[in-house]
């Protein structure tokens, strides 16, 4: 019933198996969650399709040897929101979280910079 650990568990299990591209339902805060896991170069791409009248993302995985962990953080039954000063990167900064806040989806260090907290939407590393 969580759509973003959805998605997250579908690019995760796409790469573990090799595959090169992954379809997951569209919406935008999806969109916003690639936009980031595309800057960071978690995934290679990503393009809304439109099959059988339904909106899907055809999300193109990256091919390596070294899968990514993406972990969901916040769920539906136990929201989690941090402040900005409290806002920490996995494995002492190898890794980043993403941030939901009032100025968009923004990764940890983003929103840090900018002195805004919110809800961690999930962890990569």
């Amino acid at each position: 019933m969580d759509p973003i650990a959805d998605m997250l568990t579908t690019i995760r299990n796409n790469m573990a198996a090799g595959n090169e591209q992954a379809l997951v339902p569209h919406s935008k805060l999806k969109l916003a969650v690639l936009e980031l896991l595309k800057l960071k170069q978690i995934i290679d791409g990503f393009e809304v399709e439109e099959i059988e009248f339904k909106k899907m993302i055809k999300v193109s995985v990256k091919r390596s040897n070294i899968l990514p962990h993406l972990k969901r953080i916040s769920k539906p039954g136990r929201r989690v929101f941090v402040k900005a000063k409290d806002i920490k990167a996995p494995l002492s900064g190898l890794g980043f979280v993403i941030v939901s806040t009032p100025k968009g989806i923004l990764t940890g260090a983003q929103a840090k910079k900018i002195g805004v907290g919110g809800e961690l939407i999930c962890e990569v590393w």
